[in-house]
C-alpha cells in the first residue's frame, strides 16, 4: 500500500523537485477520487533547511518518521551538490556529509525492509553518499551523470535514460523526469487510473517510459503544425493498426528520413519502441478497467495476440497480464473468471 509518503529536506534544496512530491502527494485530491497520503516532509539534517534561492523552510527535525514510510522521496539539496565541479569534496568527507549521517542510516534500513527509496535529480548523489548505489543502475540528470559515475564508481550510471527503478531504489533524471518518476510509482503501485487522473491536473503527459532519452530537442512534445505530437495523437487513436514506418512517415507527410529524425529529436526514441510502451500502457487500462479477454485486449490494442501481449508485458512491467488485473482491477467491476 502507498499511503505514508516522506521527504527528507537538506540545505540547499531545489523547489522544483520538492514541488512536484508536494503537487502528487502533498494535495487534497479526494474530490478527484484520489487516494489521500500522509505526507510529510522532514529535515534531514540538524543543519537548517534553505533553498538554493537564500529563503528557509521551517521543519521539524524528526527522522524518526521515516521508519513507518511507504515511499520515501530524496530531491535535490546538500550544500555538496553546487560543489560537483570538485569530486574530492565528497570524498575526503565534508562536514555536510558528516551531519548526514542519521539519514544515510535511516535511507538504508529503509531499503532494507523493502520500502521504495527514490531520488530525484541530484538526490541520487545523496543516495550514492548513503551507499544504496552501489552496483545498482542508476540515473541522473545528464549534466551531471558522468560527475556521479566518477564519485562513485561502484554505481552503475545509466546516462541516457529518465529514469530507473531498481527496486527498491529508484532514481530519476532532472526536472521533467522526476514528473516521469513519481507518476511511475503511482502507476506501479495503484494503478494507472490513478496516475493518469494525476497527470491531467498537472497538465503533463500521463506516460513517458523510463528508457526514453533525457536529452531530446523537445522533452514533453509541442503541438505545431510541423511537429510529430499531432501524429503521436493518431498513433494512440489507432494502436489496433499495422502501424509500420512507411505509413507513420505517410501520415506525418514526411520522408522516412526526415521522419525518423523528428521523431527521435522530439520523443527520444525510436517509432516502433514508442508505440510498444504505448500499447502496453494501453493494455493496463482495459485489463484494469474491462472485462475483456486477455487475448482481445491484445487486439485491441495492436498486439495481435495473448502471448505477443505477455511477453512485451512481462518485459516492461515485470508482471503477467493476469497477474496485473488481478492487483488492479477497478473494484466497481465484477471479477473476470
Amino acid at each position: 500500500m502507498l499511503r505514508n509518503v516522506v521527504v527528507p529536506l537538506l540545505p540547499r534544496i531545489v523547489m522544483f523537485e520538492l514541488g512536484v512530491a508536494c503537487e502528487v502527494f502533498g494535495g487534497d485530491l479526494a474530490d478527484d477520487g484520489l487516494p489521500e497520503y500522509e505526507f510529510a516532509l522532514v529535515a534531514g539534517s540538524t543543519e537548517p533547511v534553505t533553498t538554493k534561492y537564500g529563503y528557509s523552510i521551517d521543519v521539524p527535525y524528526d527522522l524518526d518518521r521515516l521508519d513507518d514510510a511507504d515511499l520515501i522521496i530524496v530531491p535535490p539539496g546538500g550544500t555538496w551538490i553546487g560543489e560537483l565541479t570538485d569530486p574530492e569534496f565528497v570524498r575526503s568527507g565534508s562536514p555536510d556529509l558528516a551531519v548526514l549521517e542519521p539519514l544515510f542510516e535511516k535511507l538504508r534500513s529503509a531499503v532494507d525492509r523493502g520500502t521504495p527509496v527514490a531520488s530525484l535529480c541530484t538526490g541520487a548523489f545523496v543516495l550514492a553518499a548513503a551507499g544504496l548505489l552501489d552496483d545498482r543502475r542508476c540515473t541522473t540528470h545528464w549534466r551531471y551523470a558522468d560527475r556521479l559515475a566518477a564519485m562513485y564508481p561502484s554505481a552503475r550510471v545509466d546516462r541516457d535514460v529518465l529514469y530507473v527503478d531498481e527496486h527498491p531504489v529508484l532514481t530519476s533524471a532532472g526536472t521533467a523526469a522526476s514528473i516521469d518518476l513519481v507518476l511511475h510509482i503511482v502507476r506501479t503501485a495503484q494503478g494507472s487510473h490513478i496516475a493518469n487522473t494525476i497527470a491531467r491536473g498537472m497538465v503533463v503527459p500521463p506516460h513517458r517510459d523510463g528508457g526514453q532519452a533525457q536529452y531530446v530537442t523537445t522533452p514533453l512534445s509541442e503541438c505545431t503544425d510541423d511537429s510529430i505530437a499531432p501524429l503521436l495523437d493518431w498513433i494512440t487513436e489507432n494502436l489496433h493498426r499495422e502501424l509500420s514506418v512507411t505509413a507513420l512517415a505517410e501520415q506525418a507527410h514526411m520522408s522516412l528520413r526526415t521522419f525518423a529524425r523528428r521523431f527521435r529529436q522530439e520523443t527520444g526514441t525510436t517509432p516502433a519502441r514508442w508505440i510498444r510502451d504505448q500499447r502496453v500502457f494501453a493494455a493496463q487500462q482495459l485489463l484494469e478497467n474491462s472485462d475483456l479477454p486477455i487475448d482481445v485486449v491484445a487486439d485491441r490494442v495492436g498486439f495481435g495476440t495473448a502471448s505477443v501481449l505477455r511477453q512485451h508485458f512481462l518485459r516492461l512491467r515485470r508482471t503477467t497480464p493476469q497477474a496485473y488485473r488481478r492487483a488492479f482491477r477497478s473494484a466497481e467491476l465484477a471479477p473476470v473468471e
